[in-house]
């Protein structure tokens, strides 16, 4: 797990989200309400794609783009719940949970560094397919 995940806030703006990616060296942020509670997750692709690419203006809020409820796992979880997870919801990133808080995110590169390769081979081809 990648811990002390930094949420791009729902009201910030999408231009905000770039700027925060691009200092932190990350492709995704968190979507967090004023409540500090987890509303999604933003990609860089989600800002090119739903942003750039639909001609909407890069002031649109975070919290305008995230999606339905949001995928997460919980801090105690164990490696094989992490992986069907993200195996069955195709996803690369999941934000860790510890009740209603935030405590980081487990990434694809996360699990291929704790794993034995056929695990990740799985995984890959899931997420992938």
């Amino acid at each position: 797990m990648t811990p002390d995940a930094t949420c791009i806030g729902a009201k910030e703006t999408a231009l905000d989200a770039t700027k925060k990616m691009t200092e932190l060296g990350v492709g995704a942020l968190p979507i967090c309400g004023t409540d500090n509670k987890l509303k999604g997750m933003l990609t860089d692709r989600d800002i090119v794609v739903k942003v750039l690419g639909t001609g909407k203006a890069p002031q649109v809020k975070a919290g305008d783009l995230a999606q339905g409820k949001p995928v997460t796992i919980g801090a105690d979880d164990e490696a094989e719940t992490i992986l069907r997870t993200m195996s069955r919801h195709k996803v690369r990133r999941l934000p860790v949970i510890d009740g209603h808080t935030l405590v980081g995110i487990v990434t694809q590169a996360d699990v291929a560094r704790a794993l034995p390769d056929p695990a990740i081979g799985d995984l890959l081809e899931a997420i992938s397919a």
